[in-house]
């Protein structure tokens, strides 16, 4: 589990087909063999530890569902340690699963902030999304300014964009979205509905003989 505050932006060293090489300094504490790392939002296992840098594997799934399979040497990189039980989360509660890929549509500069508007490519994500609600762009926890019939929009202030790769995004880009946990749950739930359990409906029948 994370909480969508990037701790440092790291740099890929090497990309050789599902292997990722990654600078790091910060995150090097505590991150040793076996150990989760969330890279732009995406959580990944370490299997390499050296010094200044972690190997990582990317599996099938992973490069299908993230934009992860777009990077390459040179490239920089959100990076963010698993939160700790009773830490503290500044951000929102990020499990480090991508729910799917979103192009910036835009990027413009307001002074010393800046707007950001996501398209997302699956129509599934959009009821995921509320006005007001946090949703997290390559695991950075965001709130969602606007809501569109096809995108929607975020305001990103000056720390935010010189403490995480937003900074930098450029328009037609891919990035990771993964949607607010509890929204996910509410729609799982509702997608169910509420049938009546069995023991209850046979106790009902027993009481009125």
């Amino acid at each position: 589990m994370f909480t969508g505050l990037v701790e440092e932006v790291g740099k890929i060293l090497e990309r050789d087909g599902a292997r990722l090489v990654v600078s790091a300094e910060r995150v090097l504490e505590d991150s040793d063999l076996g150990a989760s790392v969330a890279i732009n939002g995406a959580c990944l296992t370490v299997v390499e530890r050296g010094r200044g840098r972690l190997r990582f594997d990317m599996g099938p799934e992973t490069l299908e569902r993230t934009a992860l399979g777009d990077l390459a040497a040179g490239d920089a990189v959100n990076l963010e340690r698993p939160m700790r039980l009773g830490g503290m989360v500044g951000g929102h509660l990020v499990q480090g699963h991508v729910d799917g890929v979103g192009t910036v549509a835009a990027f413009t500069r307001q002074a010393e902030t800046a707007r950001l508007t996501i398209e997302w490519r699956d129509q599934a994500l959009a009821a995921l999304l509320i006005p007001q609600g946090s949703v997290a762009v390559d695991g950075v926890s965001l709130t969602v300014a606007r809501l569109n019939a096809r995108d929607f929009e975020i305001m990103i202030i000056p720390h935010t964009l010189a403490a995480t790769t937003l900074g930098g995004l450029r328009k037609g880009q891919r990035v990771n979205l993964e949607m607010d946990m509890i929204g996910k749950y509410v729609k799982r739930i509702l997608s169910l509905g509420e049938p009546q359990p069995k023991a209850r409906r046979a106790n009902k029948e027993e009481g009125s003989r």
